[in-house]
C-alpha cells in the first residue's frame, strides 16, 4: 500500500462508513490540516470545516451568508486553470490566506467547488494524490445528498438557475415549483446582466457589489449564473443609473429587452448573454452599459462574422480596395443602401459633399461592377457589406445613438 493511499485511510473510511458531506469535509479538513469550504454549483456553502482557534473575516462571512460573494464566484467561474482542469492558487481582498480552489466532478459533472486555506504554507507542498482523494470523496458525497434531497429546490434562486439551465420540461411544472416563493409573484420589465471580468474592490471595507446593487435597485434579487450576475429589472431604472454602477466596480452591463413572463427567461438570457461578450471584444468601444435592443444588428452580424463565403466577390473586391488605398467605397455603399438610394440622405449622414458620393456610386457600378440598379440584389448587396464592415470596423460601426432620457 503506498503512502498517500495510508494517509487517506481514515477519510475513505469516513466515507463508507458515514452518510453526512458535514463530517467528511471535517475528516478532509483534519487530513489537509487547514480550513475547508465545500461550494455546490450555485456558489452556496454546502458544508465547512475550520480548525479550532482558526480566524479569517472572508471565510467566516461566507459561512455566515451560507455563500461566497459575487467576486469570488466569478473569480472562479472565469480561471483558466479550473477550466482546464487544474487547481488554482488565490489571494482574496481581506484575507490573509493562500486558498486553493478545485472543481468537485463527479461522473463528469462538475457538482461545485472545494476551496482550501493555506494558513501555515505547507498547502502548496501536499501531494496531489492526496488533494485527488479528497476531491472524489466529497464530489461522490455531494453528488448523493444533492441526488437524495426530498426537495429538488430549497431556494428561488435554484429554481431560477434551473430554469437557466433549461431543466423544466413545461411552464407549469416552473410555475408548480416557484408557488410559495417570491418568483409567483416576480412580473419584472427585463434583467441586466454584468461581467465581472475588470472588477475589482479598490478600497479595503468597500461594499461589495451584491450590497450596492440591493440599495440601488430594491428588489432585483441579484444571483450569479456562470460566472455573471443576474438582477431583475421593472422598467423605472435609468441608464445612468447602471453607468455609475458599472463605472464605479469596473462591469460591463448588458440590458435585456422587454421580459414578457418569466418562463421566457432562457431565451433571453441567451441574447443578452451574446450581447455581454460582444462588449467584452476588445473591438467594442461603446461603453460600459448597451441596451440588447441597440446591439440587435452586430449580434446578427457576430454570428456570421465567419461566412465571409457567402458574401460577393465584387463586394469583397471593393473592401480589399478600401483596405489598400484607405477609401470608403464599403461605409458609402452601406449608408447609400441604408437610406433608399437617397442622394441627399446619404450626402447628409456621410457628412460628404454630393458630388463625392455621386462619383463613389458611379465607380462602384461601372469599375466593381455592382448592381444598384436591380432592386433584387439590394438585400444581399446589404447584408455583404454589412458583414464586410464589421469585421473592419467593428461592432461600435452598428450601434445606432443611445436615446435621451426624459
Amino acid at each position: 500500500m503506498t503512502q498517500p493511499k495510508r494517509e487517506t485511510d481514515a477519510l475513505l473510511a469516513a466515507f463508507f462508513d458515514r452518510n453526512d458531506l458535514g463530517e467528511l469535509t471535517a475528516e478532509a479538513g483534519g487530513l489537509l490540516n487547514c480550513p475547508i469550504l465545500v461550494l455546490d454549483d450555485a456558489f452556496h456553502v454546502a458544508a465547512h470545516y475550520w480548525p479550532l482557534g482558526f480566524s479569517d473575516p472572508v471565510f467566516q462571512e461566507a459561512v455566515r451568508q451560507q455563500r461566497v460573494s459575487y467576486e469570488v464566484g466569478a473569480s472562479i467561474s472565469h480561471s483558466p486553470n479550473l477550466a482546464a482542469g487544474g487547481a488554482d492558487y488565490t489571494r482574496r481582498e481581506g484575507s490573509p490566506l493562500l486558498w486553493r480552489v478545485a472543481a468537485l466532478i463527479s461522473g463528469g459533472i462538475r457538482l461545485g467547488y472545494l476551496i482550501c486555506g493555506d494558513t501555515d504554507g505547507s498547502l502548496p507542498g501536499i501531494r496531489e494524490e492526496i488533494f485527488d482523494t479528497v476531491q472524489r470523496v466529497l464530489a461522490k458525497q455531494l453528488y448523493i445528498e444533492t441526488s437524495c434531497q426530498d426537495r429538488l429546490f430549497e431556494t428561488a434562486e435554484d429554481i431560477l438557475i434551473h430554469l437557466l439551465d433549461g431543466g423544466f420540461s413545461s411552464e407549469a411544472y416552473f410555475r408548480l415549483q416557484a408557488a410559495g416563493t417570491y418568483l409567483a409573484e416576480l412580473d419584472p420589465a427585463g434583467f441586466a446582466l454584468a461581467d465581472l471580468t475588470a472588477y475589482h474592490e479598490l478600497h479595503p471595507g468597500q461594499r461589495h457589489l451584491k450590497d450596492a446593487l440591493e440599495a440601488r435597485f430594491p428588489n432585483s434579487h441579484s444571483f450569479l449564473y456562470h460566472g455573471d450576475v443576474l438582477f431583475f429589472l421593472y422598467g423605472k431604472e435609468r441608464t445612468g443609473d447602471f453607468a455609475a454602477l458599472a463605472e464605479e466596480f469596473q462591469l460591463k452591463v448588458a440590458v435585456s429587452e422587454g421580459l414578457d413572463r418569466l418562463w421566457s427567461l432562457p431565451s433571453h438570457y441567451r441574447t443578452a448573454h451574446e450581447a455581454l461578450e460582444l462588449m467584452l471584444d476588445e473591438g467594442f468601444h461603446g461603453g460600459r452599459v448597451c441596451r440588447v435592443d441597440r446591439m440587435r444588428t452586430a449580434l446578427l452580424l457576430k454570428n456570421l462574422e465567419s461566412r465571409s463565403d457567402l458574401v460577393a466577390r465584387e463586394l469583397r473586391t471593393l473592401a480589399d480596395h478600401d483596405r489598400q488605398k484607405e477609401t470608403q467605397y464599403c461605409e458609402t455603399l452601406y449608408t447609400y443602401l441604408c437610406c433608399g438610394r437617397s442622394l441627399k440622405k446619404t450626402c447628409d449622414v456621410l457628412f460628404t459633399h454630393r458630388n463625392t458620393v455621386l462619383y463613389r456610386i458611379q465607380r462602384m457600378q461601372e469599375d466593381f461592377c455592382l448592381p444598384l440598379d436591380e432592386p433584387a440584389a439590394h438585400a444581399d448587396l446589404l447584408l455583404g457589406v454589412s458583414l464586410l464592415l464589421f469585421q473592419r470596423k467593428g461592432p461600435d460601426f452598428f450601434l445606432p445613438p443611445e436615446p435621451e432620457e426624459g
